[in-house]
């Protein structure tokens, strides 16, 4: 896939200066934000609708448990950027399935980094009906290159659309069952990119004993013991 001319991708260049959109932040939200604007680098217009995602996500968080409440002070380290690490990964995929997207994570993120790249979308599989009316309306909201199936994963996978180039899950299962999970799709071509944390080698152990795979393990950004894995092909 070749890059859309004349637009600046995910980590090239960018404001870290934008004032945030709502005047209402709290002082530690604020304060994280500007931490993580020190750790990524977006466009103007990307972090105009991270601001939106973000505000929205923790005025539901009031009525809906859609993150931990322990991480709400720091949704954007936690959760935003460690959400758009992911994409560097895999810097030409264009559509990207989110197994279990809950709040929003990796998925929605990477849907507002995406907006003006041609063809790009982000499948959010979610089967929660509350969480799912949540993913509706931030994709509204921020009008994020993404679409919410609220359905189950086995029945998502059954009839995805191809090509997918991109299959993600965020603190959803062990990797066996991601794997499971996501057969369908990663034996047909798709990448699969999976954030864990410091249990990760167990995993792969755990994996191994049901799948011949070729992983590769990435340092995390936001974490320093956990790690993403990249699963390039399975048996």
């Amino acid at each position: 896939m070749k890059r859309a001319h004349g637009r600046r991708p995910y980590g090239e260049g960018g404001s870290r200066s934008i004032t945030p959109r709502s005047a209402g932040l709290t002082a530690d939200v604020a304060a994280d934000r500007a931490r993580a604007l020190q750790l990524v680098s977006v466009s103007r217009e990307t972090l105009n609708r991270l601001d939106r995602f973000v505000a929205l996500l923790l005025a539901w968080q009031r009525r809906v448990n859609l993150i931990a409440p322990s991480t709400e002070a720091t949704v954007w380290t936690r959760h935003i950027v460690d959400s758009l690490q992911l994409m560097p990964l895999v810097p030409e995929a264009r559509v990207w399935v989110d197994l279990g997207s809950g709040g929003g994570f990796p998925g929605l993120p990477i849907g507002c980094a995406l907006v003006e790249v041609p063809g790009a979308m982000v499948h959010l599989v979610e089967s929660n009906a509350k969480k799912a009316a949540f993913l509706r309306e931030a994709v509204r909201e921020t009008g994020a290159a993404a679409v919410v199936h609220a359905v189950r994963i086995e029945d998502f996978v059954a009839k995805a659309p191809e090509p997918i180039d991109v299959v993600t899950a965020r603190a959803l299962k062990p990797l066996s069952e991601l794997l499971r999970l996501a057969a369908a799709l990663l034996k047909k071509g798709a990448i699969g990119v999976f954030p864990k944390g410091q249990d990760v080698d167990a995993e792969l152990t755990a994996a191994a004993k049901c799948w011949k795979i070729q992983t590769s393990l990435v340092q995390s950004r936001t974490d320093p013991k956990a790690r993403i894995v990249i699963v390039r092909g399975l048996q």
